[in-house]
């Protein structure tokens, strides 16, 4: 039987950051942890796993290692510009949970964008600037 796989984005991008820990690893990046035990801490994964993620996102130019300490070497992580750009995926997969899966007692944190108003992301159309609902986009022409 064959099947017709659907080369896409998605697909390329879930290779390189799909795995839980490595979107944790991101998410705790974004919020300022820079140290690897904090991303241990905040994350809960096993060391080595983490270790590995770290690793992976360096080699792929999502991150960055800065050392602080000599002796023993000592290293802080960053994300670079590319890595930065994953924070509207960040951010929509924050949104999804905080309204569809939070507990009794609310999301667990808030976030105020610049203006002072609670922040809560949405997609736009980059051209019009118009919010984008369900339905409203389409494939315009298949790559070949």
């Amino acid at each position: 039987m064959k099947t017709d796989v659907r080369e896409c984005s998605v697909a390329r991008t879930l290779e390189l950051v799909g795995s839980k820990w490595t979107l944790l690893v991101v998410r705790e990046l974004f919020l300022g942890s820079r140290r690897f035990e904090e991303i241990v801490r905040f994350t809960g994964g096993p060391r080595d796993i983490l270790t590995d993620r770290l690793r992976s996102l360096e080699a792929h130019g999502l991150v960055t290692r800065v050392q602080y300490e000599q002796r023993p070497p000592r290293f802080e992580y960053h994300l670079t510009e590319l890595g930065r750009s994953l924070g509207p995926i960040i951010a929509a997969m924050r949104e999804f949970g905080d309204r569809h899966l939070a507990g009794e007692d609310g999301p667990p944190l808030r976030f105020e964008h610049s203006c002072g108003a609670e922040f809560h992301p949405v997609l736009a159309c980059k051209a019009c600037g118009e919010v984008v609902r369900s339905g409203e986009v389409e494939i315009a022409a298949a790559v070949s």
